[in-house]
């Protein structure tokens, strides 16, 4: 049974949430703090962290900081904070999707089976590549390391969330090659995911300032989507 950490003080909405998880098969732990979420974490590895921004102790957003210093497990933040500014702030901390209270249920579980899809993309990956399909892969000074799941540039670990690291790692299969959103959506995030286009561009854009100079390198397509530049030849 997968395990989801939800993270959550306000015990009315914390109650609704455990109940439709554990009636979609999930196993829920709870937290009501910052201090006890990374405690639980830590302990247990959940496959889903389901953070709210305003809670005791610690808040959201220096969890968020602290959980992406020692794993990669996908975040969905929750919060009522509804302004722009505030949504970009944690997907650029590193959070995998977001959601503005009141939010529907229905859409609440749609959101977490895709970023638990995605999570599994991703291990997908790695056993294709551990059975030998796909070994090292390179870009310039950059490395990517499907069975270590880490990616490098210029030697220097970088931070990436399971979803940057499969759209990574789906470019460098094939640079030069033009991925339309919709395939995009398909294939990285999984083809319910109900976060549209948005999703894809932004996530675009926080791996394109992970990689730095090498950011360039991920090309809009107009009217199609993304491609990484091939290597010029020298």
């Amino acid at each position: 049974m997968t395990t989801i950490l939800l993270v959550e003080d306000t015990y009315d909405l914390a109650q609704v949430i455990i109940r439709e998880l554990e009636a979609s098969g999930y196993h829920v732990l709870h937290a009501t703090d910052g201090v006890t979420a990374l405690r639980l974490h830590s302990r247990e590895r959940p496959a889903l962290v389901i953070l709210d921004w305003m809670i005791p102790k610690m808040d959201g957003l220096e969890v968020l900081r602290r959980l992406r210093q020692t794993a990669p497990t996908p975040v969905l933040m929750i919060t009522a904070r509804g302004e722009e500014t505030d949504r970009v702030v944690g997907l650029e901390l590193g959070a995998d999707d977001y959601l503005t209270k009141p939010f529907s249920m229905r859409e609440f579980i749609a959101r977490v089976r895709a970023l638990l899809r995605r999570a599994e993309l991703v291990q997908q990956i790695l056993h294709a590549d551990h059975s030998g399909s796909v070994s090292m892969l390179t870009y310039g000074a950059l490395q990517l390391d499907p069975q270590a799941h880490q990616v490098a540039l210029e030697g220097i670990q970088l931070d990436l969330s399971p979803t940057e690291f499969a759209l990574l790692h789906l470019l460098l299969r094939s640079p030069g090659r033009a991925f339309s959103r919709s395939y995009l959506l398909d294939t990285v995030w999984g083809e319910t995911y109900a976060g549209g286009d948005r999703s894809v561009d932004n996530t675009v854009l926080r791996l394109r300032k992970k990689l730095g100079a090498l950011g360039d390198a991920v090309e809009t397509v107009w009217g199609i989507g993304y491609r990484l530049r091939p290597e010029r030849s020298s």
